[in-house]
């Protein structure tokens, strides 16, 4: 059987958050993984291949809308679709 559905390509810069513009709701249909300097990250909330940085949540710091606050990790990203 010829599967007709295909993945469509991770974009160099994507976020998890629905209303950001880097949103892409295809690319969510798949598990998607992301590394960081060699290490598999899970806590990902946006990332950017060609400027080398991720963002997630910080642990306990709110912003005023009861929000996570994010961090940005830099280094080498690498992001692919999980089998």
């Amino acid at each position: 059987m010829n599967d007709t559905t295909s993945i469509p390509e991770l974009p160099d810069r994507l976020s998890s958050n629905s209303r950001s513009p880097h949103y892409v709701e295809a690319c969510f249909e798949q598990n998607i993984g992301i590394t960081l300097n060699g290490k598999e990250r899970t806590d990902v909330e946006e990332y950017c291949i060609s400027e080398g940085w991720v963002k997630a949540q910080s642990p306990k710091a709110l912003d005023r809308r009861g929000q996570p606050l994010m961090m940005t990790l830099k280094g080498k990203v690498e992001a692919y679709y999980i089998k």
